[in-house]
């Protein structure tokens, strides 16, 4: 199974919490359904040109959160995802990129009022692209 996850090298951002993100992030929208079967931890990895450790590191990562299922000797599966769990998965990554969004703006000396003026400016430009 291809899992269509970007690896961003040049990125600050660790690899396993980029591989995490979007796999989470392919569950919690329903991209992955319940049950799906995800590649082994080494075809994974081989797939994604990282270590073993680092995959290994996010399927528990993902099975600690309940998002993943490993039955011994037939793999690892995506977990049942209640509505109210997703909604929260959902709110929550939302919630993280957009402090992490303000702090960066924050740090280089952006005032409230120009983020806040940045933030309708995406939000228009990604909710109506043909109105830009």
């Amino acid at each position: 199974m291809n899992i269509p996850i970007q690896i961003n090298e040049n990125s600050a951002e660790p690899l396993y919490h980029q591989i995490e993100n979007q796999l989470r992030s392919l569950i919690i929208t329903g991209q992955l359904g319940e049950g799906t079967h995800l590649p082994s931890i080494r075809e994974f990895a081989g797939s994604l040109n990282c270590s073993v450790i680092t995959v290994r590191r996010v399927y528990q990562d993902l099975e600690n959160e309940g998002l993943l299922r490993t039955k011994q000797g037939t793999g690892t599966f995506v977990a049942k995802v209640d509505a109210g769990d997703r909604e929260n998965y959902k709110l929550t990554a939302a919630r993280e990129a957009l402090q992490a969004a303000v702090q960066s703006g924050k740090s280089v000396g952006c005032s409230e009022e120009e983020m806040a003026g940045l933030f309708q400016e995406i939000l228009q430009s990604i909710y109506y692209p043909s109105k830009g």
